[in-house]
């Protein structure tokens, strides 16, 4: 079943997260993952979010998704996405379709 990471960032060194960002997409592409939204312009509809930036990156499998996270390739540069941000990724969240409609209806 599909799953998706969900990840809210907050950047201060735009310099090393560049680097981080020509370097991340080719460990994503062999375990079947995409970029479904890449920073952009947020709208808090309700409540307070408080990362101008949020990352969703869709995988075939929850397995597949953490395989990347856990693979070779990206455990090299986790460290550049590391040392850009302010604090090490708030929310890293792997979900299925039913539990993310799951947690969404407990509210």
């Amino acid at each position: 079943m599909t799953a998706y990471l969900i990840a809210a960032e907050t950047i201060h060194d735009e310099a090393v997260f560049a680097e981080y960002r020509k370097q991340v997409v080719p460990t994503v592409e062999p375990f079947g993952g995409r970029f479904i939204a890449r920073g952009g312009k947020l709208t808090v509809l309700e409540g307070q979010w408080e990362h101008p930036r949020t990352v969703i990156i869709e995988f075939p499998t929850r397995e597949s998704a953490e395989a990347w996270y856990r693979s070779a390739d990206y455990q090299k540069i986790i460290g550049l996405r590391i040392r850009a941000q302010l604090e090490i990724w708030s929310s890293w969240t792997v979900c299925s379709p039913q539990s993310a409609s799951l947690l969404a209806s407990r509210g």
